[in-house]
């Protein structure tokens, strides 16, 4: 009998018409469509394991996932397998076997996040999914005066969405920065250990109110002192919200944004 392999794989999607990565009954989700595609390929059960479970609406381009089943196929040829019965919407970058320990979630040291905006008077047709248009100028040195108050070990409570499936708030971020990408084009990347429900999307929402000019800099720290959700910004929108790399301790999966 073949023996059981574990395999791990990256993944690239558009989260634009899924309700998230989780599994859920009646509607579509990334992990139903890769767990219903290896069924078929290897003729059994097979139950998929993400790095993180990202929201309805949001996107990546180096989601990790590790699987186990019994099978005779090379890791190339179930990427093969799969790309070809996979909706166009989601892609397998890259499949591999993994030592038996290893697991996409438990095993994970960081994950790298990115938040595009488009500040301009015109909106994009073709980035309308992929990014949080914003017409009223930015000052963006104050948001990075901001988003740097936040590296290091805090209590993210108000950042927090609410449901958030967590033991605790503690997180540690390791890097945050805001890079121009031309044309009015920024990109907010987040590097963490570990991330809350909507916790970028709350601190986006509130980085762009400290944009408009609509609190200072430093309140940022007194937000996050406060342990408070009502004194953080909106939520910013999902479709602007990619999970760029997931790093582990063995190799760092990066793929960056084309």
């Amino acid at each position: 009998m073949t023996s059981e392999k574990n395999f791990r794989m990256t993944l690239e999607y558009d989260g634009t018409r899924y309700a998230g990565w989780q599994r859920q009954k009646c509607e579509p989700t990334i992990q139903a469509e890769i767990e219903h595609v290896l069924s078929l390929v290897t003729r059994q059960s097979v139950t998929v394991a993400g790095s993180g479970r990202t929201d309805a609406g949001v996107h990546a381009l180096g989601q990790v996932a590790s699987f186990r089943c019994r099978t005779r196929l090379s890791p190339e040829s179930l990427q093969r397998a799969m790309n070809s019965l996979l909706p166009e919407d989601i892609v397998v970058r890259d499949c591999r076997e993994a030592d038996n320990d290893f697991h996409a979630r438990f095993a994970a040291v960081s994950k790298t996040y990115h938040y595009f905006l488009r500040n301009h008077l015109v909106p994009s047709a073709i980035e309308r999914s992929h990014c949080w248009h914003i017409q009223k100028p930015l000052d963006v040195g104050a948001m990075r005066q901001a988003i740097g108050c936040l590296v290091g070990t805090f209590d993210f409570s108000a950042f927090e969405g609410a449901g958030s499936p967590r033991v605790h708030s503690i997180r540690t971020l390791y890097r945050t920065q805001i890079d121009d990408r031309g044309d009015g084009c920024w990109v907010i990347a987040v590097e963490g250990d570990g991330f809350l429900r909507h916790m970028v999307r709350n601190i986006v929402g509130t980085l762009v109110r400290i944009g408009m000019g609509k609190m200072p800099p430093d309140q940022m720290l007194r937000i996050l002192a406060s342990a408070d959700r009502r004194q953080a910004g909106v939520t910013a929108p999902a479709r602007g919200l990619f999970l760029m790399k997931v790093r582990y301790s063995d190799f760092i999966q990066d793929i960056e944004h084309p």
